[in-house]
């Protein structure tokens, strides 16, 4: 039996969430917006505060939160600031590779170390000429005994410029596509190491985003999280775990704006009432509202699986797709619904609506969406339904010439569907002229 309700639990980990992101967020998330600046200190409070990291088993000193679990945190705290809320997140995407992986070795040195110190975690498979197509990597990982020398830069990296770790997708032969892609975990203090400056960005401006440098890095065998050839798979399956949250911070973002547009519209008056009782202002309230409840419960749905052990892939780009284009939606009609006065830095409109254009593009783009989605429903989904060359005679009365039952053959055209009664087949489809070829024998209703 389906149940929607969160357990005790997950409501704690809500209002925590929500708390501090009223508490530290708010007061702060214009301010480096505009100084295009990280601020370290409410990073580390978010790490005191448990909002970091939440996702380590407790194997590992964590408190194994589940992706539910995660995805109702993000949404509040994205809800304030989305660009801060990115890189509180980030150390979840960094890990969860990590957390994938087969490398007892490497979680207990890492994990454990992060549960304790205020450590971040950056994720690096994009490049400076690749972004969503993981298979296509030109970052040189060459075996040398059992280490690897990584040569390459890796690029949009949240986190880069301020990440201790970072993990690091790269590739033994680019000619290999995906059978060549290996996983790492690089320390940022390591001689070759290098991040480059914060990228000026239209929106998210106070989350880092920076280039890493890669120069004859030397990493240990202990730090191979994916060895070649499995690299790629691990990548894949990160983001299916990481994708439902990007849905969760895009629905933040949208909660926001439609609560901003309802507080705006009950009391903003034009034509001698307020606009809050216009058919057209509350049909722009309505949709938004529906955008918002559908992309939560598709990202609920794919967390969910993603908790109980089944394969959330499809479930993770469907509520991804969905929630970043409905978000950008919402903001973009909350902007209307205020009219000038949402097209102003005096309010927090035209922040939500430069922040949210980002969510269809990191973590696969809304066209690789589509493409898993399309693949998915074009190769391994099962219909129900009989192919159309198989279906039942539908409609008796257009056969009432024809006594059905007493018929030799029943034969469908497989072009345009037209039903012939007879031993054999016509020469020539009445309907289309397609010859007998093109017809099938089908069951007698």
């Amino acid at each position: 039996m389906l149940n929607f309700s969160l357990s005790p639990e997950q409501k704690a980990i809500q209002k925590e969430a929500r708390e501090f992101a009223l508490k530290e967020l708010l007061p702060v998330a214009w301010e480096y917006d505009q100084r295009e600046e990280t601020p370290m200190h409410i990073l580390h409070k978010a790490y005191d505060a448990g909002l970091v990291n939440g996702d380590i088993p407790k194997a590992y000193g964590g408190k194994g939160y589940g992706v539910l679990d995660g995805v109702v945190a993000t949404e509040e705290l994205s809800a304030v600031c989305p660009g801060l809320a990115t890189s509180i997140f980030d150390n979840s995407l960094g890990m969860e590779p990590l957390i994938l992986c087969d490398n007892e070795t490497a979680k207990q040195k890492y994990l454990t170390t992060i549960t304790r110190d205020r450590k971040f975690f950056a994720f690096a498979t994009s490049e400076p000429t690749m972004g969503s197509d993981v298979s296509s990597l030109r970052c040189m990982a060459k075996p040398d005994g059992d280490d690897y020398i990584l040569n390459g830069t890796k690029f949009w990296i949240t986190n880069g410029g301020i990440a201790d770790y970072v993990t690091v997708f790269a590739t033994v032969d680019p000619k290999s596509a995906h059978q060549g892609i290996c996983a790492f975990v690089v320390e940022t203090n390591w001689k070759g190491v290098s991040a480059g400056r914060h990228m000026p960005k239209f929106g998210q401006r106070g989350s880092n985003t920076t280039a890493i440098n890669l120069k004859d890095v030397r990493v240990p065998k202990e730090n191979v999280i994916a060895p070649p050839g499995q690299g790629f798979a691990l990548a894949m399956r990160t983001f299916a775990r990481t994708r439902p949250s990007i849905g969760a911070f895009a629905v933040g973002a949208a909660r926001s704006a439609m609560e901003f547009a309802i507080d705006y519209a009950k009391k903003r008056r034009a034509f001698g009432s307020k606009i809050v009782n216009f058919q057209a202002i509350q049909f722009k309230i309505a949709e938004m509202y529906q955008k918002v409840e559908t992309s939560r419960l598709l990202i609920w749905k794919a967390a969910w699986e993603a908790d109980n052990g089944m394969d959330p892939n499809v479930s993770a780009s469907v509520s991804k797709l969905y929630a970043t284009e409905a978000a950008f939606e919402v903001v973009d009609q909350a902007l209307q619904v205020m009219g000038g006065y949402g097209y102003t830095r005096f309010f927090p409109i035209e922040k939500l609506l430069r922040d949210t254009r980002l969510f269809r593009i990191y973590e696969g783009t809304s066209e690789v969406q589509r493409m898993i989605l399309a693949g998915h429903a074009l190769g391994s989904y099962q219909p129900v339904m009989p192919s159309l060359e198989d279906l039942p005679i539908h409609n008796r009365n257009d056969f009432d010439d024809v006594d059905v039952e007493t018929a030799p053959a029943v034969w469908r055209c497989r072009m345009c569907g037209y039903v012939h009664f007879a031993e054999a087949p016509p020469k020539e489809c009445p309907y289309c002229f397609f010859p007998a070829s093109a017809f099938k024998e089908i069951e007698r209703p």
